[in-house]
């Protein structure tokens, strides 16, 4: 908002608005900031650009769809534009109109593909990003007609065995209507594959339509042809859709005349149409005989030939899902969902990492280097090591020359991300950080120490900020700018990072000056919390030194999970944990009061990694008489997320608590499904400690059900500081087996056992497995650190 300093032109605002009747655009700001901690940004200019976008075309959709309700339009306007449904949202004085009840889709793809169709709760397909989408109707000869986006019911699961394919079935009396959706190579070339199955009784019409909206609403379209052939449209002069026969009916309508769908009975086949509204709708009919099946391929042709991104294993095959997810740690778990949510979450961050690292097919289908630090690091911890390097590999050209990790402007964690996922790479690898990464991390720590508020800053040293990072939007969802504590947690663990890398490149006088300015930043962190603590009477972190407790306080949560800066029984971290449980959890799991108003998946897992810490994995699990005493328990949430999941095993960013669709951010949220990939992780296998203390925490989390019947789970090879161990559990007899194998880098680690509810087992070098016996369970055992 530079140009708002300048004093001519915010004259010349304020006197154009009054002369209309507005009210002053200049002060309004200022009065809102008011609201705010002063910060050198007000807003990230990335976030205000998609704001705009996302709300131009929600005035778009005022326009169009609540006077065209006889039009037959995606899943998620027939429910919000109906009364009956908890999904309804009253229209009166929104301006504009947003998917804010059911944002669920699904992408299917190929790994190294930039193009991600994606695939909404009815079947209805977007192939290209915010483009038009396909959707198929049965039409029966007796008048009555399936569609898939106006039924209630349906199923849709997603199908893994063979790369990724999303099908979609849909019934009614008399009908049945199947579709699948997939990406294949074809000629070297991926394309997106709709098969379209249809069942009548009475006989009639299988029709693919062509419709100018996706899930967030309209997507134009203005011209359409029909081959010659019959065979495939032409659209907007540069996409085609091609079809595995000729059309037997075809229909095109403008926005003048109506949806297509109205005009399907007519007389008339109409071959080409344009609509200068961009409204423009298309039906090709294909005939389907009573009783039997009618199978109808679209073929729609992504991306570029040769593809723009090589495999990120040297030598392995070029979209091959085999060769993507070679070497990757397997989970065997036959209880429950659990596994096959793992499997699906793997898939999700494989797609969306085909060079940089996306938070979401659609919404999100651009870069942050928190989601991407996140997802990387699922992505190194499940044994996709080659593939987060190459994501890695991108972070260096990011780098302002002042040593900014810049992806949005007024977001302060960024430097200490990347430091922290570089520093884990090199851990898990047992490497030293390669020289395209070396020169950016003194740079970036140099950064983090110059951008903390001191006395040369006007900053008065008994001030709550003092010393700390400052005001910003930080991870958006914490509430407005604010001096937030999740970027000072991320700047320690990146200054600690850099102080690690630099002693493995031998840099012992690197490493000691910034293992200093480390301490000193943790001193300014721990006097401001004192002070919090203080103010507010209890230990729990709150998210800024100026905030009460709220919501906002998940934020916090990162100073035991990601980065473990305390001890898992630290009275802050448990009091944290202890406080969002009793005021901040909604139906089982976490629910985001700011910005976000629903349950968020991948916060409720932050949480059970705290509880799965400290040793909480079931309720009941900590002595009577303990505050925490009845709350749920690390597995208790990962059940409860389990639940959450769509039937195509994703999570939208923030799920409504009553419809349980999307109501916030990207309908398939990557940071979800890395985050279910890290508690399932850590629930056989973790890191506790540092340096010469540091050891290996198996079976934290694998619980009695998870045993039933005598099975087996495990998991691995999962990488790890020490090399990489491959977990597994099994009852035997009077007791459970906890058994291992390795590669190690060094000498064996020392290793923990610690199954739920017995005392810890710490093992002794060259020891490969332990018997715990079914003796009566310690719930006041230590667990380590």
């Amino acid at each position: 908002m530079l140009g708002l300093r300048w004093l001519p032109v915010r004259w010349l605002i304020r006197r154009a608005a009054r002369s209309q009747g507005f009210l002053d655009p200049v002060l309004l700001l200022a009065r809102l900031r008011r609201f705010t901690q002063p910060s050198e940004v007000g807003e990230p200019i990335e976030l205000l650009r998609a704001g705009v976008v996302m709300h131009a075309r929600g005035l778009v959709n005022a326009r169009v769809l609540q006077h065209n309700l006889d039009w037959v339009w995606p899943w998620w306007v027939e429910r919000q534009f109906d009364p009956a449904d908890d999904a309804f949202v009253p229209r009166a004085f929104s301006l504009t109109h947003i998917n804010l009840t059911h944002r669920n889709w699904t992408a299917v793809g190929l790994p190294d593909l930039d193009d991600l169709p994606i695939v909404d709760p009815r079947g209805l397909l977007t192939p290209f990003y915010d483009s038009w989408s396909l959707d198929c109707w049965l039409l029966a000869d007796d008048g009555t007609h399936l569609l898939p986006s106006r039924a209630l019911q349906a199923s849709q699961w997603q199908e893994l065995d063979a790369g990724l394919a999303i099908e979609t079935e849909t019934r009614a009396p008399g009908a049945l209507l199947r579709t699948r959706v997939r990406v294949e190579v074809d000629a070297g070339r991926p394309v997106c594959r709709l098969l379209a199955r249809g069942e009548l009784d009475a006989g009639g019409w299988l029709a693919i339509s062509l419709r100018p909206c996706n899930p967030e609403g309209v997507s134009f379209v203005h011209r359409a042809r029909l081959s010659p052939e019959r065979t495939a449209w032409q659209l907007e002069e540069h996409r085609t859709v091609g079809f595995s026969e000729p059309v037997a009916r075809h229909h095109v309508s403008p926005y003048t005349q109506g949806d297509v769908f109205i005009h399907l009975d007519d007389a008339g086949d109409e071959t080409h149409g344009e609509c200068p509204v961009g409204m423009l709708t298309a039906a090709a009919l294909f005939r389907v005989e009573p009783l039997q099946e009618k199978s109808v391929t679209a073929s729609i042709p992504l991306g570029a030939a040769p593809p723009r991104h090589p495999p990120a294993t040297p030598g392995a095959n070029r979209f091959d899902w085999p060769s993507a997810l070679s070497g990757h740690a397997r989970l065997t778990l036959s209880a429950g969902k659990i596994a096959p949510l793992y499997d699906a979450a793997l898939r999700t961050l494989v797609l969306h990492s085909p060079h940089d690292v996306w938070p979401g097919p659609f919404t999100y289908k651009r870069f942050w280097f928190r989601d991407a630090a996140l997802i990387v690091h699922a992505l190194l911890c499940a044994g996709l090591t080659d593939r987060g390097r190459r994501a890695l590999d991108q972070f260096p050209q990011r780098q302002r020359s002042n040593g900014y990790f810049h992806s949005q402007d007024g977001e302060w964690d960024s430097n200490g991300q990347a430091l922290w996922i570089f520093r884990r790479y090199c851990e898990l690898t047992d490497s030293a950080p390669p020289d395209h990464w070396w020169h950016t991390i003194p740079r970036a720590a140099r950064w983090i120490v110059r951008k903390r508020l001191s006395g040369a800053r006007g900053v008065p040293s008994d001030a709550p900020h003092a010393g700390l990072l400052p005001a910003g939007f930080s991870a958006e969802h914490l509430g407005p700018n604010d001096f937030y504590y999740w970027d000072d947690f991320w700047g320690i663990a990146g200054l600690d990072a850099a102080a690690w890398m630099s002693a493995r490149r031998g840099e012992a006088a690197a490493a000691s000056a910034w293992r200093r300015e480390s301490a000193a930043f943790r001193a300014d962190v721990e006097r401001s919390l004192a002070g919090a603590a203080r103010r507010l009477g209890r230990a729990a972190m709150p998210a800024s030194p100026y905030r009460r407790l709220d919501a906002g306080a998940i934020g916090s949560v990162a100073a035991g999970y990601p980065l473990q800066l305390f001890p898992p029984d630290d009275p802050r971290l448990t009091d944290t944990a202890r406080y969002l449980l009793e005021e901040c959890f909604y139906a089982g799991g976490f629910f985001q009061e700011m910005i976000h108003s629903g349950i968020n998946a991948y916060l409720t897992l932050h949480v059970a990694q705290l509880l799965l810490r400290a040793g909480d994995v079931r309720a009941g699990d900590v002595r009577a008489g303990d505050p925490r005493a009845g709350s749920p328990g690390a597995i208790d949430l990962l059940d409860r997320v389990a639940e959450l999941a769509s039937p195509t095993g994703q999570w939208p960013e923030a799920i409504h608590p009553r419809t349980r669709g999307g109501c916030m951010g990207d309908g398939q949220h990557v940071w979800a499904a890395a985050e279910w990939v890290m508690l399932v992780r850590n629930a056989f296998v973790r890191e506790a400690g540092e340096g010469e203390k540091a050891d290996l925490v198996l079976a934290a989390g694998v619980v009695p059900d998870w045993l039933a019947g005598g099975k087996e789970c495990g998991f691995g090879p999962a990488p790890t500081p020490f090399g990489a161990i491959t977990v597994r559990v099994q009852e035997q007899g009077d007791g459970t087996r906890v058994s291992w194998s390795a590669g190690w880098f060094g000498p064996p680690p020392r290793i923990t056992v610690q199954l739920p509810g017995h005392p810890p087992v710490v093992t002794e070098a060259g020891v490969s497995g332990v018997l715990i016996p079914a003796a009566a369970p310690d719930a006041a055992a230590e667990v380590p650190a």
